[in-house]
C-alpha cells in the first residue's frame, strides 16, 4: 500500500491504480539477505548497484509542477479521515522497497538485511544504522513496533486485515525486529511486512494518530514539506542529507529538487492550466480528451509532448460498482440484467475515439485472467465450492455483453427483460415496478468527476427504455470519499488495481470480513463464503503455477457474480508533459516511473525561449 517506488506515481496519477501486493515463494531462507523474491531468487545480487530502468547519473535540480484535483486537510495519510495532501507519502519510508521489473521481489531500505525462518512462520529485519528521521534521530525497533501497532489500532481498515496473521512481534535489540506469524500459510507476509512505513514514535506518541492534521510531520524519506497553503497548494523540497540517497535501492530516484502539487476543481480545469503552462506533467486517463483536447500551440510547436508508455500490468477492474447492501442489488439476475444496458461499442466508438479494448477479467492484460473453461488445477479448487458458485464458472466462459449495432442492443434489452421478470419486476405505466411492493426501480449513480456524465447519460436512457430510473450525482471528492467510506451509495465508479502476483490485498477486496469495516475497500459489500475460501487459497499458494491457477479460479467466480458492469482498458499510460523532462530509455514492466525522471537543464532552457519567441510572435 504504501511501497516507496509508488510514492511519486501515486501523487501524480488520479483516477488510476497504484496499490500493488504480491507472493512470496521458494525464497531463500534462514540466513540474512539483501532482499526477498517472488520465485527463487532477486533478480538483483547482494552488491547491485542501482535498478536497471533508471539513470543513475542523473541530474539533480530543478521544479516539477503537477495537478492534483478537489481539496487536501490533512498530512496523516494513514488513517481514513480527511482528504491527505497530493505526494505525503514521499516523506515516509518503508523497511523494505520493490523494484519494477520483477513482478514482486524487495529490497532493503530502511533494513538493511532481511531473514526468513526456513518455516516461514517468522521474518527478522535489522535496521541500518544510517537510517534516520528528518529530525536527526536514528530510526529503532522501537519506532518499528511502535509503527505496526498504531497502524493496526489506529490506521486505516487494511492494516487490520494486512496484519490480521501477525501472532507476535518482539525487539530484539536496538536495529533487529522479529515478526512471527500465526501459520506458515501466509506466504506474502514477510513481503507485506516489508512495506511497513516506520513512523517516528517520538513525534506520533503525543499526537492523536487517528485524527486530522496540518501540522507538518516528522519522516524520514526524500522529501520534506517546504510550504503550503491548505486545500490550494503544496511544495515539497528535496532533502540534500536524506541519509538514504546513496543506497542502490534509490539512485537515479528523486532527481528534482522542488515538487509543487496545485489543486484545481476538475479535470477540465486541469488540463486548461496545463496548456495556459500552470503546471508540467498530466496523466491523461480521458480518451476524449488525449485524442482532441490537446490541439493547441504548445504542441503543435512541440513544446508540450504527449507519449504512451506501454506496461505489463494487469489491468485490473474499473467498472459501474453495485452496493450489495442494498436491497435492490442483491439478486444477481438484477445485476446480470443492467449490464445488458450498458452499450460500450457505441461509447468507445463515440466517447472514446476507438482507443479502448472491454475489460472481461479482473486480471486483464496478464496470465492470471481466467479464459476458456476451467483447467483441471481450477477444477480443484472450484468443485468442493460448486453449491456456493454460479453453474457457469464450471460451464461457461464469461463475456460481458456486446451490441455491434442496434439489432444486437434491442436483443441485450430483450433478455435484461426476462431476468428482470424472473427476479420479480414487470412493467406498470411504463415504469419498472416491484411485482409486489408496487415500488419503482430507481438508484443513483454517484460520481466525483464530472467528466463521467458522458458516460453515464447514455447509459442511463439505455435503463429508462427499461422502465429503470438511473439519476446521475456529481458531489465534491471529500463528499465522495466520506460516501464511499460509510457506503452510503447505490452504484459507484471504481477501479480495483491488481498486480502481477495479488495476494493479501484480495482480503480488503473481496471479503465478507472487510464487508462492513467503514473504509475497507470492499466497496461491494460482498460476502461470500466460495470467494473468502478462494481468497485464502490465492494468499497460501506455494508456487507460481498454483498461484495463476488459484487467481484464475478467483477470477471466474467474480465474474459470474456479476459484482460490476466492466468498463475498459488500455495496455499503456498516456503522459503530456512540457519539455523540461529526462527520462530513462527502459520502461520497466510495471510501467514508466515517474520518480526516474528528472528536469534536463538544457531542454528547460529551450523551452523558455522558445516560449518567450511564441509570445512575441503573438
Amino acid at each position: 500500500m504504501t511501497r516507496a517506488k509508488y510514492r511519486f506515481y501515486r501523487g501524480l496519477i488520479l483516477g488510476l491504480v497504484g496499490s500493488t501486493c504480491a507472493l512470496v515463494a521458494n525464497l531463500a531462507v534462514g540466513a540474512p539477505a539483501h532482499g526477498i523474491a517472488l520465485h527463487g531468487q532477486p533478480k538483483y545480487g547482494a552488491d547491485f548497484k542501482y535498478f536497471e530502468y533508471v539513470n543513475p547519473d542523473a541530474p539533480k535540480g530543478g521544479e516539477a509542477r503537477f495537478a492534483a484535483l478537489g481539496s487536501f486537510d490533512t498530512f496523516n495519510p494513514f488513517n481514513i479521515k480527511g482528504q491527505a495532501a497530493a505526494g505525503i507519502g514521499q516523506l515516509f519510508e518503508t523497511l523494505m522497497v520493490s523494484s519494477a521489473d520483477e513482478p514482486f521481489s524487495e529490497y532493503g531500505l530502511i533494513a538493511e538485511s532481511v531473514d526468513v525462518a526456513e518455516n516461514r512462520g517468522s521474518v527478522t529485519f535489522t535496521l541500518r544504522p544510517q537510517a534516520k528521521f528528518h529530525d536527526g534521530s536514528p530510526i529503532t525497533a522501537d519506532d518499528v513496533l511502535f509503527s505496526f501497532e498504531v497502524l493496526k489500532t489506529k490506521g486505516s481498515p487494511s492494516y487490520r486485515l494486512y496484519y490480521a496473521d501477525v501472532a507476535k512481534l518482539e525487539k530484539l535489540d536496538e536495529r533487529r525486529v522479529k515478526f512471527t506469524f500465526s501459520s506458515g500459510e501466509n506466504r506474502e507476509l514477510p513481503l507485506i511486512i516489508g512495506q511497513l512505513p516506520v513512523l517516528s514514535k517520538k513525534y506520533w506518541r503525543e499526537r492523536d494518530f487517528a485524527a486530522t492534521t496540518l501540522e507538518t510531520p516528522v519522516g524520514s524519506g526524500p522529501y520534506r514539506i517546504e510550504r503550503f497553503e491548505s486545500g490550494r497548494f503544496i511544495i515539497y523540497k528535496r532533502d540534500e542529507n536524506y541519509w538514504g540517497k546513496d543506497l542502490p535501492v534509490q539512485r537515479g530516484l528523486n532527481n528534482i529538487d522542488r515538487l509543487r502539487y496545485d489543486y484545481y476543481r476538475d479535470g477540465t480545469v486541469a488540463l486548461e492550466a496545463l496548456k495556459a503552462g500552470a503546471y508540467d506533467l498530466r496523466v491523461e486517463n480521458i480518451a476524449k480528451q488525449w485524442a482532441t483536447g490537446y490541439d493547441f500551440p504548445g504542441l503543435t510547436k512541440g513544446l508540450l509532448k504527449k507519449e504512451t508508455f506501454s506496461h505489463q500490468r494487469p489491468a485490473g477492474m474499473q467498472g459501474f460498482a453495485f452496493n450489495l447492501r442494498r436491497p435492490l442489488f442483491q439478486d444477481p439476475k438484477v445485476r446480470q440484467a443492467l449490464a445488458y444496458a450498458f452499450d460500450f461499442e457505441w461509447s468507445n466508438r463515440n466517447l472514446f475515439y476507438a482507443q479502448y479494448t472491454r475489460t472481461r477479467s479482473y486480471f486483464d492484460n496478464s496470465e492470471l485472467a481466467a479464459r476458456g473453461l476451467p483447467s483441471p488445477e481450477e477444477l480443484t479448487l472450484l468443485e468442493p465450492l460448486r453449491k456456493a458458485l454460479p453453474s457457469e464458472v464450471f460451464t461457461t466462459a464469461y463475456e460481458p455483453p456486446t451490441a455491434r449495432d442496434d439489432g444486437e442492443l434491442r436483443g441485450n434489452f430483450q433478455k435484461a427483460l426476462q431476468l428482470l421478470q424472473e427476479a420479480g419486476w414487470i412493467f406498470r405505466d411504463r415504469k419498472l415496478v416491484n411485482a409486489k411492493t408496487g415500488e419503482p426501480f430507481r438508484f443513483e449513480l454517484l460520481i466525483a468527476d464530472p467528466t463521467w456524465e458522458r458516460i453515464a447519460l447514455p447509459f442511463a436512457r439505455n435503463l429508462e427504455r427499461l422502465g429503470i430510473e438511473m439519476s446521475v450525482r456529481s458531489v465534491d471528492s471529500a463528499q465522495y470519499e466520506n460516501r464511499e467510506r460509510s457506503f452510503d451509495f447505490d452504484m459507484i465508479v471504481n477501479v480495483w488495481g491488481q498486480s502481477l502476483s495479488p495476494g493479501n490485498e484480495q482480503r480488503e477486496f473481496w471479503s465478507s470480513a472487510a464487508a462492513d469495516q467503514p473504509g475497507s475497500r470492499n466497496v461491494l459489500g460482498l460476502k461470500n463464503p466460495a470467494v473468502d475460501r478462494l481468497v485464502d487459497s490465492v494468499i497460501s499458494a506455494p508456487d507460481r503455477v498454483s498461484l495463476v491457477a488459484r487467481v484464475r479460479a478467483l477470477d471466474r467466480a467474480l465474474q459470474w457474480n456479476y459484482l460490476v458492469i466492466p468498463h475498459w482498458h488500455i495496455p499503456y499510460d498516456r503522459i503530456a508533459f512540457w519539455d523540461k523532462f529526462g527520462y530513462p530509455a527502459t520502461v520497466p514492466m510495471q510501467g514508466v516511473q515517474l520518480e526516474t525522471w528528472w528536469i534536463d537543464p538544457a531542454k528547460e532552457k529551450a523551452r523558455s525561449q522558445r516560449g518567450a519567441e511564441a509570445s512575441k510572435a503573438n
